[in-house]
């Protein structure tokens, strides 16, 4: 048993006495120690807050991974990401209206009020729903063209979950679950393919190399998601894919450093323009070191005639390859071919135009990892952006010449997205790790401008956690992002 405590009378009130030794020590300072009233002479860090959104959601517990935007309703818009910290957390997205948004400018202290899009989970009438159903998280989201009759969800669990819309007589938005499929360990991105021939298509690469192609037929309830095409020729990871302006090829790269060019439909197989798999148009890989990349490829996007192929991969390294002319309008009529002409086929060349599968340019301007790709809609541009938080520019009408460089268009943050607006093919639009998203006119030239027109802040920033994961612009009016943060937010351009 313990002791038991001394009583009051036992209790000595007297205070305790250093000895005269004791008093005379002297303790040396230690290094680092500063006085408490010493500030060095440093004046206090302010943080400066700023926020241009005129409206957030922050429903999303965790990172906002994708974004995407309704085809013909562009206030309607999707996200995904994960519910939670925990590495079991399930994936979670939401579809919300932004209509209602005003855009009136306010205060940049003022984001508690600014006006919220809020999830109601039980008035399925309200313009805000839960995509749930994922053990992972959601990396991709897409609606289906071209009139986005269906919304597609893919996840880290290999899922493809689809969901039918419907507009009621009260411009109301509805989504109805069809069905799903899981084919691969994890999904890495969907795009929504806009053949006019095929809608409600969908493309998706996975973890494993494969490649699928499904149609989404809400009709046929026992198989609502039909396999259109399913492809096995990358040896790792498919980490991006585009389809061609005109809907007809697919391109996809992985980390194994390949690009493939896939003839979905059998147009390039019915004039004789396919290699001898009978499967793609182009296919490179680093077997071939003029397209060899070592690290892997991570972009790639087709030009708006669908004659190039850009791939953007590790140390910064970009390929420019031809494709084949395959609108009946333009496509030369098919020729009978040598032996040797049927050996360059099969690597990609001479495939119904002279540069059809050749190597165009080999490029490295800037010195990290290709994140993203974009060509403009209407002008001879290029635009690429990098790890090392460049932007470079090429102008593909003079040999894929450098334009512009913009060295620190985010500072030393990776950039993240690069996209051309829709309505004019000079204006850039991008977002990085630094938590800005920013607009850029390449038509200003000059030794002292960059072109910068202007930025949106609002998104924590500063690296990993803060960044801007994506974006959506329409016609270019509206800005809405994916933050890293959790946070999305509408910007008014």
């Amino acid at each position: 048993m313990s002791a038991p405590p001394p009583r009051d009378d036992e209790m000595d009130d007297s205070p305790e006495l250093l000895d005269a030794d004791e008093a005379l020590e002297e303790i040396d300072d230690v290094e680092g120690d500063v006085a408490m009233d010493s500030d060095d002479g440093e004046e206090p860090e302010e943080i400066q807050m700023v926020n241009d959104s005129v409206a957030y959601f922050d429903a999303h517990k965790d990172s906002v991974f994708t974004i995407a935007q309704h085809p013909t309703l562009p206030s309607l818009i999707a996200t995904g990401g994960s519910d939670g910290d925990g590495d079991d957390a399930p994936g979670m997205g939401y579809v919300f209206d932004t209509s209602g948004v005003s855009g009136r400018p306010v205060l940049p202290s003022q984001l508690c009020d600014r006006p919220q899009l809020r999830y109601a989970k039980e008035h399925r009438t309200h313009p805000l729903f839960a995509l749930e159903g994922h053990t992972d998280s959601i990396n991709a989201v897409a609606f289906t063209l071209p009139r986005g009759e269906f919304l597609v969800s893919a996840g880290l669990d290999g899922r493809l979950r689809a969901y039918q819309l419907a507009i009621d007589g009260h411009n109301k938005a509805k989504l109805n679950f069809v069905g799903e499929a899981q084919e691969v360990p994890e999904i890495n991105w969907v795009a929504p393919c806009p053949y006019a021939a095929t809608p409600n298509t969908i493309a998706l690469g996975g973890s494993d190399g494969s490649v699928w192609v499904y149609t989404i037929d809400a009709s046929d309830k026992s198989n609502p998601l039909q396999i259109v095409q399913t492809y096995f020729m990358h040896t790792a990871a498919c980490t991006a894919g585009a389809w061609s302006p005109d809907g007809l090829l697919l391109a996809t790269v992985s980390e194994d450093s390949s690009l493939c060019v896939w003839d979905v439909w059998g147009e390039a197989a019915a004039k004789g323009l396919t290699n001898d798999n009978g499967q793609t148009v182009v296919s490179l890989n680093g077997e071939d070191q003029r397209f060899e990349v070592e690290g892997g490829l991570y972009s790639v996007a087709i030009d708006p005639k669908s004659t190039l192929v850009a791939v953007g991969g590790a140390g910064g390294a970009i390929k420019i390859v031809g494709l084949p002319r395959l609108n009946n309008e333009t496509a030369p009529q098919a020729q009978p071919q040598s032996s040797r002409q049927s050996k360059a086929k099969a690597k990609g060349g001479d495939a119904g135009s002279a540069q059809s599968g050749m190597i165009l340019a080999s490029l490295h301007t800037q010195g990290d990892g290709i994140e993203t790709l974009s060509f403009s809609p209407t002008q001879s541009l290029l635009a690429a952006g990098s790890v090392d938080g460049s932007i470079a520019v090429y102008d593909t009408a003079k040999s894929f010449a450098v334009r512009r460089h913009l060295r620190e268009a985010h500072e030393e943050f990776s950039v993240v997205k690069v996209d051309f607006v829709k309505g004019d093919g000079w204006i850039l639009t991008s977002c990085g790790m630094d938590g800005v998203v920013r607009r850029w006119d390449l038509r200003i030239t000059g030794q002292n401008t960059s072109g910068l027109v202007k930025e949106w802040r609002g998104h924590r920033g500063d690296g990993e956690g803060g960044g801007v994961l994506g974006f959506v612009q329409g016609t270019g009016d509206r800005i809405v992002t994916a933050g890293d943060d959790g946070i999305v937010l509408v910007f008014e351009a």
